[in-house]
Formats: structure tokens, C-alpha cells, sequence
């Protein structure tokens, strides 16, 4: 026979979300005789609307209810990275299609402890993801988290649940490094419409890159990307290394499972080109700094793009490479990885001479004075995890 020692009907709570009641902007209270849910979602990254986790405190079991899209970015992580308690016990309800991850265990299940309080009977678990290496197994791009749950049980007096406000807030830095003129290459923020000033992210956030020459008094000028390494110092050749970029312009990291990185079409003008990478750091490093050096050329605007001056990106919908402009054809290459060699004159042809900045139009043969590429550098940038900023934890009894 069912009993219910609290008296509540059917022995179950209203599920517990973090952020409190959002119609009122106040935390749930519970009534006496209800059970009630602790979550400490401080390694999660805290939207505002999003609960990413819930929990149901009944008579004899726990319920957790877990959004796939855990730390708030937009990417689901899989169902199979979840698992609840010390136990490691699996979902009960879970299926590719859903957003939601259902776990449920009785309360002494799945490696929960319990503690007596003057107060209440306290059964503590707690929800772990830990994340399956995908695509390049150099770097990752999201990290394990731990978020404890207790279920509180009554035993005497009133309680309540004030919601846990996690208090992250991330830290500013300038960039340290950037070559301005002529080849330019910046963190943009997110709408792209200025400068980004700080050059800390966490994993999951997005790296917006702006590259630009400075075409005054030049020819009009068509800037590509032909490759981008991620270092942990500012020697591109150093070893581990990471290629976002290679192949004349191929955004190779869009095609990992686990990256939406992308060149921006259309372009704000020639002289620009702006690419949007996923967020990553290298396997195994503490020290969470990369560098991104990219090697940026022009060509002359009118010049139709060809394999080895192009900018490509990879759509999984279509399973494609689209350039940015020019005719498809001109991303093949990027599926075999194999785009010919770069040309050897680092020099551009011009119909003009250009010297202190005027023009020589009388001599159209000669060359045009105008470094056609070059190596420019960004960085340090620091690539955190959500748990290396710890959250103050804040009580959850009134």
C-alpha cells in the first residue's frame, strides 16, 4: 500500500527549476508538508529563460528532467553523455528526437546518500555529463560538469527555496596582439557591429573574426583567408596545432559532428571577410590560452575567384562546400584536400605604381609595391571551461 509520510497527494512536488518562478521573478515556496529540490547548476552557464534542469522530489523516487541544451548555447549534448548518481544509471526516457532527458530512481538508488537534519531527511545525488570526444580528437569544445541535486524531506516547520543565482561574470582583457595595417585581423562581438574587448570565451561561445586590408589608395582588392593554426604560443609552427583553415580557404572545422564554424556571406565589402569558429582548446592543457595565426592575401577585385583564392564553407544540410562567392566548382578541392600550390610571387600585378601614397599612372608595368600576403597574429586568448569559474553557492532555505 502507497503511503505518503508527508501527506502530500499522489507524494509528489512541483518539479524545482533553478531560476525560480519566471512569471514572478520570485523562488517557489513549498508548503509544509511538500518534499522539495536543491540544484547547484554553477558549472552551467546560467540563460536566463532556460532551466536546464528540473527535478520531482516523490514519495519513494526521484524524477530529473533534462534539457539537452544544458549549458544554454544551442548545441543538444547526447542523450548517452547523462548519466545520474555514482552509479552512472542511464536515462529512463530519452530518444534521439527529444530535447528532454528523463531520469528516474528510487531514492536509495543510482549510489544516493542520505543524511538526517533536525529539519529534514536530505537525499543527495547528483547529474553527470561527461562529454564523448567528436571530430578532431585534438581539441574539445565542451567540458564534464557535475550538478548535485538533493531531495529535501520535511520534518518539522516551514521551508522554502530561494533559487540559486549563479554570479559568473566573466573577465575583461584587451587584445594583446593584432597587426593593423596593411592585413588587419580582430574579434568582433557577436552582431558584429564593433570590436569585441575581451578576448576571454568559455567553451561554447562562438569566436567572431573580422579580417581586413587596407585598400587606400590601392586598386580595388578582394582579401581571402588562406589558413588559420591555432598554437599555444605565437609560433604557428609549434606543436600541438590545430588547422581551422587550410587549403586556400576551406573552413575545414565546419565539418566536425560538434562545429557550426562558418566564412559570413555576403561579404561587407571586398577589403572584408568575417568567419564565425566554435570555441575549442587544446586536449590535455591547463593553461586554456591559444593563439590564432592566419595567413591573409588579396587579389585584384575584378579577378574571378579560383581554387587557391576562395572562401568555403562546409553546409551539413547539403553535405556541400558553398563558397562565399565564385562558382561552386571552386570548393572541390576542399573534399579532396588538396587545393595545388601556392603561387610563388608574393607580389601583386597592377596597372599602376603606387609611391608616398600617389599615383604613377604613366608606368602600368610595373609591379605594384603592395605585400600581397601575410602572417597576422591574434592572441592570447583564454578558452575556459564552465567549472574553471567557480559559482558562490547560495542557500536554498528560506
Amino acid at each position: 500500500v502507497a503511503y505518503n509520510p508527508w501527506g502530500s497527494p499522489g507524494g509528489e512536488a512541483e518539479p524545482w527549476r533553478y531560476g525560480g518562478d519566471p512569471s514572478s521573478g520570485q523562488p517557489r515556496a513549498f508548503s509544509q508538508s511538500s518534499p522539495w529540490a536543491w540544484v547547484d547548476v554553477s558549472q552551467l552557464q546560467a540563460a536566463v529563460l532556460l532551466h536546464p534542469v528540473a527535478v520531482q522530489c516523490q514519495e519513494a523516487q526521484v524524477v530529473v528532467m533534462v534539457h539537452r541544451d544544458l549549458f544554454g548555447t544551442g548545441r543538444l549534448v547526447k542523450a548517452a553523455e547523462l548519466t545520474l548518481g555514482s552509479a552512472a544509471c542511464l536515462p529512463a526516457v530519452w530518444s534521439a528526437a527529444e530535447t528532454v532527458v528523463t531520469f528516474m530512481a528510487g531514492l536509495h538508488e543510482c549510489g544516493s546518500t542520505l543524511r538526517v537534519t533536525p529539519d529534514a531527511l536530505v537525499y543527495s545525488t547528483s547529474l553527470n555529463y561527461e562529454p564523448v570526444p567528436a571530430g578532431n580528437p585534438v581539441i574539445i569544445r565542451t567540458s564534464p560538469a557535475v550538478v548535485p541535486i538533493e531531495c529535501h524531506y520535511p520534518r518539522r516547520d516551514n521551508v522554502s527555496s530561494n533559487a540559486v543565482k549563479p554570479t559568473w561574470v566573466p573577465f575583461r582583457s584587451t587584445l594583446f596582439s593584432e597587426e593593423k595595417l596593411p592585413f588587419s585581423l580582430r574579434l568582433m562581438n557577436d552582431d558584429w557591429s564593433a570590436e569585441r574587448v575581451s578576448t576571454i570565451f568559455q567553451l561554447g561561445e562562438v569566436l567572431h573574426f573580422q579580417a581586413g586590408v587596407n585598400t587606400e589608395n590601392h586598386v580595388p582588392l578582394r582579401l581571402f583567408v588562406d589558413n588559420c593554426v591555432a598554437t599555444l604560443t605565437p609560433d604557428r609552427s609549434s606543436s600541438p596545432q590545430y588547422a581551422f583553415i587550410d587549403f586556400s580557404g576551406c573552413l575545414v572545422d565546419g565539418q566536425l559532428d560538434d562545429a557550426t564554424s562558418t566564412f559570413i556571406s555576403p561579404r561587407p565589402r571586398q577589403d572584408v571577410l568575417q568567419f564565425a569558429v566554435d570555441a575549442f582548446k587544446f586536449v590535455g592543457d591547463s593553461s586554456n590560452v591559444i593563439y590564432i595565426t592566419c595567413h591573409l592575401k588579396v587579389s585584384l577585385a575584378d579577378q574571378a575567384p579560383d581554387p587557391l583564392n576562395k572562401a568555403c564553407s562546409f553546409n551539413k544540410a547539403s553535405n556541400l562546400w558553398a563558397p562565399v562567392e565564385g562558382t561552386r566548382d571552386i570548393c572541390s578541392c576542399c573534399e579532396m584536400k588538396s587545393c595545388g600550390l601556392a603561387r610563388h610571387s608574393r607580389r601583386l600585378h597592377a596597372p599602376s605604381q603606387w609611391q608616398g601614397g600617389r599615383a604613377r599612372r604613366e608606368l602600368p608595368s610595373q609591379l605594384d609595391p603592395l605585400v600581397e600576403e601575410a602572417d597576422v597574429v591574434v592572441g592570447p586568448l583564454l578558452i575556459h571551461s564552465w567549472q574553471d569559474h567557480p559559482v558562490r553557492k547560495m542557500s536554498s532555505r528560506g
